[in-house]
């Protein structure tokens, strides 16, 4: 009976370890699963926020703008096209911005920065420009380089727009290599929609500043971003020069309306259904271990009623 006994402690020890060493089997696994699963879809959940948020900024900057008045548009116009003569006849000013007072509130309607925005249907993207280029604009948006002529267009006007490439939590201006000479990206401003063509694309160092600088009579816009990719020495210029400029065509939809995203929605649900199946695994997999166990313990107790019962028939005879 004694050695029955210690048989079953042994038994029970030894399904304890192994039930505990398969959980925590099982617990590491999942969470290395969802660890990889949220690396794995940072990148496109995160661009997904950021273009929810570049979307409710140029659908509230539309609105704003549809509430003015012509002769709003006017006022904004002529400050910024005074400031664009002082800076082409003042070249010192590209180097030395701060020369030229009142660059922060010229264009900014609404108060947040923002003076327009810039579309580039061939690569899918569109963007807020914002007042200046410091990291934290262009972690999220375009921003307006400083001591460039503000994007309102007219002669002897060079504006430059930078955004990021690579990141993983926004696309920005990542595949602005893939323009090429001929196509086209626009710029809005208020109620003026200007369009550019591509005339040039250049790879320079970032002190080599000479392609950026107002030219007589040229209306031009250069889009800057860093290069090669991951890289960064260098930077990426795309100009293009007016070709025509009239009023915005398209409509925004507004931030209550803005759809989610069919990949973000096909993650989530591939999440919970992976989740839930990992679960049914575990308590199957808790189930069957149960099971062994009252099945041994069965098979202890019917062996340890065997050994009585032959016992007592020995002591019988």
């Amino acid at each position: 009976m004694k050695s029955g006994k210690k048989s079953e402690k042994k038994s029970k020890k030894t399904l304890k370890k192994k039930k505990l060493s398969s959980n925590i089997t099982t617990i590491i696994l999942i969470l290395i699963f969802l660890v990889g699963l949220s690396v794995m879809l940072y990148p496109t959940v995160s661009n997904y926020i950021n273009q929810r948020h570049q979307s409710k900024a140029i659908a509230a900057y539309d609105e704003k703008v549809s509430e003015m008045k012509p002769e709003d548009y006017t006022k904004y116009f002529e400050a910024a096209e005074k400031y664009n003569k002082k800076l082409a006849k003042n070249p010192s000013a590209f180097y030395n911005p701060d020369e030229i007072k009142g660059y922060e509130k010229i264009l900014d309607i609404s108060g947040t920065g923002i003076m327009g925005y810039i579309t580039i249907k061939k690569l899918g993207v569109e963007l807020p420009i914002y007042h200046g280029t410091d990291e934290g604009i262009l972690q999220i948006a375009a921003g307006h380089l400083k001591g460039t002529s503000f994007p309102v267009g007219g002669d002897s006007t060079h504006s430059v727009i930078s955004a990021h490439r690579g990141l993983p939590s926004a696309k920005l201006f990542t595949d602005l290599d893939k323009m090429e000479v001929g196509d086209t990206f626009t710029i809005t401003i208020l109620n003026r929609e200007i369009t550019y063509e591509v005339d040039d694309i250049s790879i320079v160092l970032p002190d080599e500043t000479d392609s950026l600088q107002i030219e007589d009579k040229k209306d031009y816009c250069t889009l800057m971003t860093c290069t090669p990719y991951g890289i960064n020495t260098h930077r990426l210029l795309v100009r293009g020069h007016c070709i025509g400029t009239g009023e915005p065509q398209h409509i925004h939809v507004t931030a209550e309306a803005f759809q989610i995203d069919p990949t973000i929605t096909a993650s989530v649900m591939g999440i919970i259904l992976l989740i839930m199946l990992l679960i049914r695994v575990l308590i199957r997999t808790r189930k069957k271990g149960q099971e062994g166990k009252h099945l041994k313990c069965n098979q202890v107790f019917l062996h340890l009623k065997r050994g009585d019962l032959i016992g007592n028939n020995k002591k019988t005879k």
